[in-house]
């Protein structure tokens, strides 16, 4: 065992609300300083209902890589670790809570399905929807499953209460911060960032590297604010917010290809495109849905150029809700369905009215071009038998008619052969 040679920092990072991509970023970026300033701990301050299942991994990854003892402290008195924040404080070093805190409820949930619909008589379909339903248990028991073995390793890897880690996944139950404390959940009882310096002193800890003496009583805490990165991230990374930049991006590029020289558009949708393409990095995304929601939207506008009566513009509208749905699948994340249902309104909408549009058009009577000489009425500009002369929309034209005309004499054209137009006489109303 090696005593911590340190600077005589203890780095502190504070993680509140919802672990997302943002955060894992953050405590990343943070452990990192850590080690590059030689800190002698870097301090987890947490308060967090919990988060989403690859973030928390992620963190926990570079918790235990990390060459830094990592301390996460439950605080102020209020706070809580739940969920996955029950996952982190289980895989540092060293697990403090001040009083008034709770920790637990480490069940996983997944978010965004559809809400049930009431029990129906049964019909044939009965044993295919019950398989379903089996399906979908046996899903749920593993994930569950694997949680607790995750949770079960950390406990055991830091000496820490097992079977209360995996009862808190297995039956979502939470603890008080004097609980955890007898029940060996958690290794110390803190009021305040200097109580918890002076009980980390001389404390011996199990890094990856071995076995490490903490010396923190002369410790100076710094803090390790959330740069604007962090922010920025914190906003794009939520599901919705990167679902409406990269509907922004496509349709802002789209409408910049149709009206060549508006620039704003074709500007916005490229800086959301790429924000949305830089979330979805970061993000679990389902390539397959994004593949679907691009698809479905090249449909609809395909619909507005080659008109299928309706095939492509529905065929894209379905695509476009099949793949928002399916965008992310991972536990915690989900596209809103109001949001989906909305711009596949939009979307539909949009399509909709393009082929009223083209219906309406193909029902007026050309006004230009050649088809729109057929049927107009001229005037003779000379006696002829045959071919001639008349003037239509206040041009000559050479004409031939199948009878003798005269001058001033009404004609109408029934087709036209090059810059020759055929005409009969228009007969006179009595």
């Amino acid at each position: 065992m090696s005593p911590a040679h340190a600077s005589g920092t203890a780095l502190q990072l504070e993680i509140q609300g919802p672990i997302g991509p943002a955060v894992s970023d953050y405590v990343r970026r943070g452990l990192e300083k850590g080690a590059e300033t030689n800190a002698a701990i870097v301090i987890l301050r947490m308060d967090t209902p919990g988060g989403f299942d690859h973030a928390m991994r992620d963190i926990i990854k570079n918790i235990l890589s990390s060459p830094v003892p990592v301390v996460a402290y439950v605080a102020p008195s209020g706070s809580r670790a739940a969920s996955a924040g029950t996952y982190i404080l289980y895989a540092s070093h060293v697990a403090a809570m001040a009083p008034a805190t709770n920790l637990g409820a480490a069940t996983p949930v997944r978010i965004g399905g559809l809400p049930g619909t009431p029990e129906k008589p049964p019909t044939p379909e009965k044993k295919e929807k019950d398989q379903e339903e089996d399906d979908s248990a046996a899903l749920k028991r593993k994930s569950v499953n694997d949680a607790a073995a995750y949770i079960k390793g950390l406990a055991d890897r830091h000496g820490r209460n097992s079977e209360w880690a995996v009862k808190a996944v297995r039956e979502a139950v939470s603890l008080s911060a004097k609980e955890a404390l007898e029940a060996g959940v958690i290794d110390l009882l803190a009021k305040d960032s200097a109580d918890l310096l002076r009980q980390l002193d001389t404390r011996e800890v199990v890094l990856a590297s071995g076995k490490v003496r903490l010396a923190t009583s002369d410790l100076v805490v710094i803090p390790f604010h959330p740069d604007w990165r962090t922010k920025l991230l914190s906003v794009i990374t939520d599901p919705n917010i990167a679902y409406i930049l990269l509907l922004l991006g496509v349709y802002g590029l789209i409408y910049e290809l149709a009206n060549p020289g508006f620039i704003l558009p074709g500007v916005v949708g490229a800086i959301s495109l790429f924000l949305a393409l830089y979330t979805f990095q970061i993000l679990p995304v389902n390539y397959a849905g994004l593949a679907l929601i691009c698809l479905g939207i090249i449909f609809m506008i395909t619909e507005a150029f080659v008109p299928s009566f309706g095939a492509l513009g529905i065929g894209g509208v379905i695509a476009f809700v099949v793949g928002s749905i399916i965008l992310m699948d991972e536990e915690g994340m989900a596209v809103s369905l109001p949001l989906i249902g909305g711009t596949a309104l939009v979307s539909a909408g949009f399509f909709l009215g393009v082929m009223g549009k083209l219906y309406a058009i193909s029902r007026k009577k050309v006004t230009t071009g050649m088809e729109e000489m057929i049927g107009s009425i001229g005037e003779v500009l000379d006696d002829c038998d045959g071919e001639g002369w008349i003037r239509v929309h206040g041009e000559s034209w050479r004409a031939q008619a199948l009878s003798a005309v005269k001058k001033g004499q009404k004609v109408r054209v029934t087709a036209k052969d090059g810059l020759l137009l055929k005409v009969e006489i228009l007969e006179e109303e009595h």
